[in-house]
């Protein structure tokens, strides 16, 4: 069993870990905002990603060019129009309207696509790899990888090199001292969700291409994400990449030592992780 190969696997893996989780990280980063319908939404973009590739037959990667648009605006108007109105009651309203949003997201998905499984096809990417020492790393994996590590500079870049970028911090740090400063913060946190949409379309449809999906398959997003927030701290976006890497990495020694293992040794290390830093590994979140 080659021991190095496996942490790799798992690594890269917790690229994709690392992108599901960068939406939920930023609606509560910003918005303080649990978004229980995160995962769904994930499923969704991949669906839409599939209703484009049936129309256009184009290639699933390009479909992004329809999905981010489509997805950004609908968390725009889910914010602007529905979600706003429940922030100032504490957790619990925004609890439970997003579930409610996640159920309803679920049975359309059924209704229109029915139970059984789909994937997008992307071709030989998905199966070309390059040889690293002795150990063949997959292409597919190293780009999505990448691409989470692309996606958390940006918005790195985003958050400290732009004016939306100040008005987000200042928003998250006191949205009452930012509004009596002039920032429309029913208007900012749309913009945050449309955001966070766009980072949740490109997990949807690069998960798509990995593995089958099908209307029942947001919740275990969700907690993926959830897990990866928490292990790498809420606020830090390096940190839900470090998340994402420690999932993937518990996940492949646990498919490794048993194929029933894999999600529990994930689960698992969340727990040991939650239990001996509850506050993860790089916290920024302050009450």
């Amino acid at each position: 069993m080659n021991w190095l190969n496996i942490l790799i696997q798992g690594a890269l893996l917790g690229g994709l870990y690392a992108l599901f989780a960068i939406g939920l990280s930023l609606s509560f980063g910003i918005m303080r905002l649990v978004n229980i319908a995160h995962g769904d939404l994930i499923v969704l973009s991949a669906y839409v990603a599939l209703m484009a590739i049936n129309a256009t037959g184009m290639h699933p990667i390009l479909s992004l060019v329809i999905v981010i648009p489509v997805m950004s605006a609908l968390g725009y108007l889910l914010q602007r129009g529905l979600l706003n109105l429940t922030l100032s009651g504490g957790l619990l309203p925004p609890l439970l309207v997003t579930f409610g949003i996640s159920v309803i997201i679920e049975n359309l998905l059924l209704e229109a696509f029915g139970a059984h499984g789909h994937k997008l096809q992307a071709g030989t990417i998905e199966i070309d790899s390059v040889r690293v020492g002795g150990i063949a790393v997959g292409v597919y994996p190293l780009i999505v990888f990448a691409t989470a590590v692309v996606a958390i500079a940006g918005l790195q870049l985003v958050f400290y090199r732009t004016t939306l970028g100040r008005a987000f911090r200042a928003t998250s740090d006191d949205a009452a001292t930012a509004e009596l400063m002039g920032v429309d913060n029913r208007h900012l946190y749309a913009a945050a969700m449309a955001t966070a949409m766009i980072f949740t379309a490109l997990a949807g449809v690069l998960m798509a291409i990995r593995t089958t999906f099908d209307p029942a398959s947001g919740p275990i997003r969700l907690i993926f994400a959830f897990e990866a927030v928490i292990i790498g701290g809420l606020g830090s976006l390096w940190g839900t990449l470090l998340g994402g890497m420690v999932l993937g990495i518990a996940q492949a020694v646990g498919a490794a030592l048993s194929p029933t293992w894999q999600i529990l040794a994930g689960h698992i290390a969340f727990l040991v992780i939650l239990v001996l830093r509850p506050s993860g590994f790089f916290p920024r979140m302050r009450d």
